[in-house]
């Protein structure tokens, strides 16, 4: 496998590192615990991955001369940090979930037990594996559900990075694909690989008979032709003109797939094909696969909606929404703001807590049009922290809607019976904005739920 760079981790790791060795609070045995904290809008469980290349990688952390050299040029830790980095070893424990596991929100999915400075510099390198890994087995396993015994093939190297490619494609599989069309993966981790042709490689020829001809050559009548390139119709008759009966597969990648399908499949039957399978592309998710149910596919490729995580589209907020436009509640007592327009929404926000249906005034309407859903407020921040024993720390930005207020004082307003944690949101400083609602069949474009190490 490909060695790990030490450097893939964030800077605040090794500064607190750097702190610890100060205080001689670095052999503090502690233990960290990682964790989801909600899943996205319509799933209902996750898929572990990611804990066997997680635990290569952890075998490969070393810092060399040249990240050495590169953390003393830049001034990030001091000399006896520098020394303590270069013989490093991790010497914790670590148990978890085995891969391909169901998983629930508030479960520990990872345990690292370790000296504080041993645990604290494997944040970064934990939650960004086991986030991406399970984010695409989870969405693998719905996609698995829903297709039934037709086999599925991770096709979406293009999609996302080169590492990540790879890492996806090893996920996949752990959840249920059949095959990836990355080398890497079938190399690395012994996955399946297949694929044959795309359009360039049709229209690189004069006409669409060449081709097929030149594949049929090349790789045999059991191949998979891809029909779409021209006509649907005609491709079709090519294919099995060109490869005769014996035509292994022809592939579908554009235009009504649930229409289309049919009509190729009694074309080629009509055509005496009638063991020609029929695979079909075209960026797929679960609901796309679940669509197809009824069609006579024989088996699906699936790459962006895969690499992405299905069902948890990624969202860029604006910057109103970061983490600094919020601003904590007064230690006791209701969250207030002077003026009389804060009176108004805080009023009308605990009319809202006490069940009335009298209405807000406009102002305060226009603040409640952007309140995420009825919860106890939270803090959110955009990247996780690591603190001893059994504390939490929350890491990723809130996937049902930007950062949020902070707690209030449990119990701080007796007018607020529904909020036993404190009464309305703290102010913001900026107009908050509200989460993505789902479509109709249940997806969010709210990013996936991240873990958390506490």
């Amino acid at each position: 496998m490909t060695q790990a760079t030490s450097l893939l981790t964030d800077r605040y790791e090794l500064t607190m590192l750097d702190a610890a060795l100060k205080a001689g609070t670095h052999d503090r045995e502690c233990v960290f615990e990682c964790f989801a904290r909600r899943l996205p809008s319509g799933r209902r469980f996750g898929v572990v991955a990611g804990t066997g290349r997680l635990l290569e990688l952890i075998r490969d952390f070393r810092f060399g001369d040249a990240e050495l050299e590169y953390l003393r040029a830049e001034r990030v830790v001091g000399e006896e940090a520098l020394a303590w980095l270069a013989d490093y070893r991790f010497r914790g424990r670590i148990t978890g979930y085995r891969e391909g596991e169901v998983y629930f929100p508030g479960s520990p999915l990872l345990t690292v037990e370790a000296p504080f400075a041993d645990g604290v510099i494997l944040e970064t390198l934990v939650l960004s594996v086991l986030n991406y890994d399970s984010a695409v087995a989870s969405a693998a396993a719905r996609m698995v559900q829903v297709a039934g015994d037709r086999p599925l093939a991770e096709m979406g190297s293009r999609r996302t990075g080169e590492r990540s490619a790879v890492a996806a494609a090893r996920a996949a599989f752990i959840a249920g694909f059949s095959a990836t069309s990355n080398l890497e993966a079938g190399r690395a981790w012994g996955v399946p690989t297949m694929g044959t042709a795309a359009h360039s490689f049709t229209l690189l020829h004069d006409t669409e008979e060449q081709a097929f001809r030149a594949q049929v050559d090349a790789l045999g009548a059991g191949t998979t032709l891809l029909v779409d390139t021209y006509d649907v119709r005609q491709g079709v008759e090519t294919a099995v003109r060109v490869a005769g009966p014996g035509l292994g597969a022809v592939r579908l990648d554009s235009g009504d797939l649930p229409v289309l399908v049919g009509e190729v499949r009694a074309q080629l039957d009509a055509l005496g094909a009638t063991g020609t399978r029929i695979t079909v592309t075209n960026d797929l998710d679960e609901h796309g696969i679940a669509g197809l149910a009824a069609s006579p596919v024989d088996s699906y490729g699936v790459g962006t909606s895969l690499v992405t995580g299905s069902g948890a589209r990624p969202r860029a907020w604006s910057s109103s929404s970061s983490p600094t436009a919020t601003r904590a509640a007064p230690a006791t007592g209701c969250p207030s703001r002077s003026g009389r327009r804060a009176s108004r929404a805080a009023a009308a926000s605990r009319r809202r807590c006490a069940g009335t249906t009298r209405r807000a005034s406009p102002r305060a309407s226009s603040s409640r049009s952007g309140r995420t859903p009825h919860r106890s407020p939270v803090t959110a921040t955009s990247s996780s922290r690591w603190r001893r024993g059994a504390s939490r720390i929350r890491a990723g930005s809130d996937p049902r809607g930007p950062p949020r207020p902070a707690r209030t004082t449990p119990g701080s307003c007796a007018t607020c019976p529904r909020r036993p944690s404190g009464c309305a949101p703290a102010i913001r400083r900026s107009p908050p904005r509200r989460a993505p609602p789902p479509d109709a069949d249940g997806r969010s474009d709210a990013p996936y739920s991240g873990f958390m190490f506490s």
